[in-house]
């Protein structure tokens, strides 16, 4: 009887375990494919971009700047990998990407789409307030084949020169996470082109607002690995000791860990933005 017992408790324990597997998540600024780069042009860094998803075996992974070619590419390398996003200048091809990437073996595509971060949001191609440049938001509607647990990722690129656009950006951003995934749990992955002393930031994290974000560098179980800043510009180190590229989260999740992944190749990145990335399980 007790080993019958016994038994029973350890087949429990490892259901339970099972249902609890973590989420890896990325936000990628992979910079656009501009020949100008020079030695840190797309193709002589494209390689680097896959492995670091690869290596850090990413479930899902919101890439910014990312030209069609570059979607082709990262396709091409990424085996396991589908990717869910149009381009932000004509809904199609055209234009940079704010898509997301995932593990085709770990997490099932419900549905998705794409808005503009605009006054008209289903228009494509419309630039928002004083934005310099169209932008949008990608998400995407999430079961995983394992636990059977649904949830949502949205992904964004905030405007670079528009101070207004990106204060708008970003209650917007939170009113469409509300209506779009209620109370699922949701991942937001981005380059929000602020720190977190900038209007856009204090909005999406406002504990004030019910419908606010948390960033999950600030409530990773394990400390933060890696740098603090987020952007090199290609130099040989960060530009600034404060973030621009976020996972933020609603509730539902725990973070286990958080990192700034800053790792060269003879001295050269990846992109001109380091990676982020967290590794969530659901509450």
């Amino acid at each position: 009887m007790k080993t019958r017992l016994l038994i029973l408790t350890l087949v429990l324990a490892f259901m339970e375990t099972s249902a609890q597997q973590t989420l890896r998540v990325m936000t990628f600024n992979i910079r656009y494919n501009n020949p100008g780069d020079s030695a840190n042009a797309w193709p002589n860094r494209k390689d680097y971009v896959s492995s670091q998803i690869l290596f850090h075996r990413a479930d899902i992974v919101g890439v910014q700047e990312a030209q069609h070619n570059q979607m082709l590419d990262l396709e091409a390398a990424l085996k396991n990998y589908k990717y869910i996003g149009v381009g932000r200048a004509d809904g199609k091809e055209k234009g940079e990407y704010s898509a997301i990437f995932y593990d085709n073996t770990k997490l099932e595509l419900l549905g998705g789409s794409t808005f503009w971060l605009a006054e008209k949001t289903d228009e494509p191609g419309l630039k928002g307030w004083d934005a310099a440049i169209e932008r949008i938001v990608t998400w995407a509607k999430f079961r995983d084949r394992k636990s059977k647990k649904i949830f949502f990722h949205f992904n964004t690129h905030f405007d670079h020169i528009g101070k207004i656009a990106r204060r708008e950006s970003a209650k917007l951003l939170l009113q469409k996470v509300k209506e779009i995934a209620g109370k699922t749990p949701a991942v937001i992955t981005g380059d929000f082109n602020a720190d977190p002393n900038d209007e856009p930031i204090r909005v999406i994290t406002d504990v004030s607002n019910a419908d606010h974000l948390t960033d999950t560098k600030q409530i990773s179980e394990t400390p933060h690995y890696g740098p603090s800043g987020t952007f090199n510009s290609f130099k040989n180190k960060e530009q600034t000791d404060l973030p621009i590229d976020y996972i933020f989260i609603t509730q539902g999740f725990k973070v286990l860990q958080h990192a700034t992944l800053s790792q060269t190749w003879q001295g050269r990145f990846s992109s001109d933005h380091f990676p982020v990335f967290a590794e969530l399980r659901r509450e």
